[in-house]
């Protein structure tokens, strides 16, 4: 069981935990929403839960909540710039289907 991020994902969090001046990782979960049932929640984690997995990927903690775990195992984030849109790029292996504007997906 992990969750991974790229080299490019991991210097974008490390240049938001910089910037923020504290935190001691990335918090990754899911949420019910959107039309496919669940959506992807990101925040800057202050502190860690007893029940939190945390992983650590290129130098950066990412924090899970044992809830999300179920839907996150496997799911690798990424950091793309596309134009002028850049932003977090799941790809998570457990998805079956998504929405057509990709706020949201199911498993």
């Amino acid at each position: 069981m992990a969750v991974t991020l790229t080299e490019r994902a991991a210097e974008r969090v490390q240049k938001f935990l910089a910037n923020r001046g504290k935190g001691a990782g990335l918090r990754l979960g899911v949420k019910t929403s959107g039309c496919s049932g669940m959506a992807y929640v990101l925040e800057f984690a202050d502190e860690v839960h007893e029940e939190d997995q945390v992983f650590e990927s290129h130098g950066v903690k990412v924090i899970i909540d044992t809830k999300s775990m179920l839907y996150l195992d496997g799911t690798e984030v990424d950091f793309a710039k596309e134009g002028l849109n850049e932003g977090f790029k799941f790809n998570n292996p457990n998805v079956k289907a998504a929405c057509g504007c990709g706020e949201s997906f199911n498993v």
